[in-house]
C-alpha cells in the first residue's frame, strides 16, 4: 500500500513557490540580457563555461552532459548546432575509444570572453546586490547541501536504445 503523500505546509509551500518564482525570473531574465547583449544563448553560456572551466578547453561529452543534467540526446543536439556556428568541435577519445569530446574553439573562446563581464554585471544586478553576504553564505551552505544530496541520488536513468531498436532506426536512416 502507497502512502499518502506529505503535503507541504502553507510556511514550506510558500518558500518553494518563491524560490521558484525567483529562480524563474532570474533565468528569464538573465537569459533576454545575455541573448540581446552578447548574442549567445543560456545554453551555449553554460557548454562554454564548462570547457572553459578546464584549462585545455576540453571535456568528454558525457560529462558535460551530465554537469549539465541534460539528457544525451539534448545535448547531442545542441552541441551539433554549436558546431555549425563555430564554437566548438567534436574529437574522437585520445585513446582510441569510443568517448567523444567537445573541444572549444577560438571563436567559442571569444564568445564566452565578450559574455562573461555583461554575465557577471547582471548576476550583480539583478540577484547580488539585493542580499546581504549573511544570506548569501547561508544561501551558498543551503545550495551546497541541497546540490550534494541530488548528487547521491541518481538522475533519470538515460535510455539506452536496445539492439533491435537500434537496427531498425539505422535501416530506416540507409545505414543498414
Amino acid at each position: 500500500m502507497e502512502e499518502p503523500v506529505r503535503r507541504l505546509t502553507a510556511e514550506e509551500q510558500h518558500a518553494w513557490r518563491s524560490f521558484v518564482r525567483m529562480h524563474e525570473k532570474l533565468m528569464g531574465r538573465l537569459s533576454r540580457l545575455m541573448q540581446t547583449e552578447s548574442n549567445v544563448s543560456p545554453a551555449d553560456f553554460a557548454v562554454l563555461v564548462e570547457l572553459t572551466d578546464v584549462p585545455e578547453g576540453r571535456r568528454p561529452f558525457l560529462d558535460i552532459a551530465r554537469a549539465l543534467e541534460w539528457e544525451k540526446s539534448r545535448m547531442s543536439h545542441h552541441i551539433a548546432r554549436m558546431v555549425k556556428r563555430g564554437l566548438v568541435v567534436r574529437d574522437r577519445s585520445p585513446e582510441g575509444g569510443r568517448g567523444t569530446f567537445v573541444v572549444i574553439t577560438d571563436e567559442g573562446r571569444a564568445v564566452i570572453e565578450a559574455a562573461v563581464p555583461r554575465h557577471v554585471e547582471a548576476v550583480r544586478k539583478l540577484f547580488l546586490d539585493n542580499v546581504t553576504p549573511s544570506e548569501l553564505r547561508l544561501l551558498a551552505r543551503i545550495s551546497e547541501r541541497v546540490a550534494e544530496k541530488l548528487d547521491e541520488e541518481p538522475s533519470c536513468p538515460e535510455r539506452v536504445a536496445r539492439p533491435a531498436a537500434r537496427g531498425r532506426r539505422e535501416r530506416r536512416r540507409g545505414g543498414g
